[in-house]
């Protein structure tokens, strides 16, 4: 019994190295293979999956794909963030729309999570009051972190606070505004943040954003909420709306041509 035991583990062994061998000359083999340049055009050229075609100047040069959330003849894609009753900022004969002071803030029915995000926005021509009561309004993602809106011409602030700030985290790279009155443009690139399952956060929101085709901010990781008083939250969200802010001091910021995609 003695001999039959030692001769069924050594068995045991025999097969276990065997196999080991042959998964050692397997991985040496693709690891072999993937040192090997290809040869052939052929051998680096991949056919699927096809991307989907998009005309870039479709209906009013928005793209094909996007959401337009303002037309410019109604305001049926927004809502008042604080009841959501029907947004009532103005509507104007241009097509644009301008804040109704004291209003509240609005915000999109339909709710979004990483998105690519077109908006042209101006400032009164008639300047009043001055630093963050000037001009002052803001594009909220998911209605917790705002690219800051404000008329900084001849009129300075606190740097995390201007115009193209992701506000109070991150400093523009440069100040690319237009004279006053006049439109401005934002292109945003927004990657929504993760969360596991215990309401931890496994990734941060990144953002990248043009103003009037002029990169001023570059990926940047977003620390958390965008707090006017105190640290950064991550209290874990899912999609959320995109929020326009009502400054409450008479900014009558205006906005027009808003569309969005969505990138998830």
């Amino acid at each position: 019994m003695r001999v039959i035991c030692v001769l069924l583990i050594g068995l045991l062994f025999f097969c276990c190295n065997q196999n080991q061998e042959k998964v050692s000359k397997k991985d040496l083999k693709q690891e072999v293979e993937t040192l090997v340049e290809p040869t052939k055009p052929e051998e680096t050229e991949i056919y699927k999956p096809v991307p989907l075609t998009v005309n870039p100047y479709g209906q009013n040069g928005v793209p094909s794909d996007a959401l337009v959330l303002l037309d410019g003849k109604s305001l049926s894609n927004w809502v008042h963030s604080n009841n959501g009753r029907p947004a009532e900022w103005l509507l104007n004969d241009d097509g644009s729309m301008t804040v109704k002071d004291k209003s509240g803030n609005i915000q999109t029915k339909q709710k979004f999570g990483s998105v690519q995000l077109h908006l042209e926005w101006k400032s009164p021509k008639e300047t009043q009051g001055k630093g963050q009561g000037r001009g002052n309004s803001g594009v909220f993602l998911q209605e917790r972190y705002e690219v800051q809106v404000l008329d900084n011409n001849n009129n300075e602030t606190y740097v995390n606070g201007q115009v193209g700030s992701i506000y109070k985290q991150s400093i523009p790279l440069v100040k690319a505004l237009v004279p006053t009155g006049e439109w401005n443009s934002y292109d945003i690139i927004y990657h929504a943040p993760k969360f596991n399952n215990k309401g931890e956060k496994t990734k941060s929101a990144t953002i990248t954003v043009l103003h009037n085709g002029i990169l001023i901010q570059d990926y940047f990781k977003i620390k958390g909420t965008t707090e006017f008083i105190g640290w950064p939250k991550n209290k874990p969200h899912g999609k959320a709306s995109i929020m326009l802010q009502d400054h409450g001091d008479n900014s009558r910021v205006s906005y027009r041509n808003i569309w969005v995609r969505e990138l998830d």
